[in-house]
């Protein structure tokens, strides 16, 4: 009597293993994965620039002081000081004002560094003083009130307050946003038409082995099945091929934003939730093809058959 173990495999009747259409599935799914990682990255990446923007920049404001037009460059320095003083006193007195703030020399050096390059000695130049200052959290303020005291104070403070082109900003924001839903919008569109059409062909292909089937006692049900099962796998395959793609490319244009340095991009940034969320789109990839699948063959079969 032999000792050799006999394996027993399930006889599939409908051969979607060798099907042409399934090449073209994978790529499919590749390419709108991969476009779908990108552009996600990028959304979520405008998400938390945003956030960043709204808890940084809306809860504060710059007050600038005028240099002094002295002819002395250290009676000019002095004035300048002294109405900055000014101004100070009248912002430590507010209610609304949790902190304000002068920029030391060293600072204003870093600010003007990108125009007038390194070994600048801000003593020598007529520059404006800067006053950073930081609105309590939930705070409202009345920013005619506030520049009317300013004006009492000292006449060479104004106030900058950053919601204008803070607001403009958002609004370019929100507009590439929905640039980049209508593009994954496209995405899934396109790919559930290419899955719609490799099923409709596959269809047409084993038509008679279908029928045979029919004639068995086989429903639609079993085949459509049958169908959603094999795009599942393909479409996973594909989105993992995708993704092993746009990963690196995330990473790549990650590093050219970071190069922009002080610039609003570096505010964008991929928490571990939107990591998860992008490393989840294969799968998700995998869930739309095969219901995609699933109601095309249903459908198709109650119509044909």
């Amino acid at each position: 009597m032999s000792n050799k173990t006999v394996f027993i495999a399930r006889h599939e009747e409908l051969p979607l293993k060798n099907n042409s259409t399934s090449l073209f599935l994978q790529i499919m799914v590749a390419i709108a994965v991969f476009l779908f990682a990108v552009t996600l990255s990028g959304v979520l990446s405008i998400n938390s620039m945003l956030q960043n923007w709204n808890e940084s920049i809306l809860g504060s404001l710059t007050v600038q002081i005028m240099p002094s037009t002295n002819i002395n460059s250290e009676k000019a320095m002095a004035e300048t000081l002294a109405h900055q003083n000014k101004a100070l006193e009248v912002l430590n007195n507010m209610e609304n004002i949790e902190k304000a703030q002068p920029l030391t020399d060293k600072q204003l050096e870093k600010l003007i560094q990108p125009w007038l390059g390194d070994g600048i000695d801000i003593k020598d130049l007529p520059i404006p003083r800067i006053i950073d200052v930081k609105i309590k959290k939930g705070a409202d303020i009345d920013f005619m009130d506030l520049a009317y005291k300013l004006a009492q104070a000292t006449p060479m403070a104004s106030v900058d307050n950053h919601k204008l082109w803070l607001n403009k900003l958002i609004q370019f924001a929100d507009g590439i946003k929905i640039l980049a839903l209508s593009i994954l919008a496209l995405v899934i569109m396109i790919t559930s038409g290419a899955i719609f059409y490799t099923t409709q062909t596959s269809l047409g292909l084993h038509k008679y082995t279908i029928e045979i089937l029919h004639l068995m006692g086989a429903k639609d049900t079993y085949v459509a099945q049958q169908y959603a099962k094999r795009s599942a796998i393909l479409a996973l395959q594909g989105g993992l091929i995708g993704l092993a793609i746009a990963i690196p490319t995330i990473f790549g244009i990650a590093s050219l934003a970071h190069q922009i340095e002080g610039g609003i991009i570096g505010e964008a940034k991929l928490s571990s939730f939107d990591w998860l969320i992008i490393v989840g789109l294969p799968a998700f990839a995998s869930v739309i093809a095969m219901l995609t699948a699933y109601y095309t063959v249903k459908q198709t079969l109650q119509r044909l058959m």
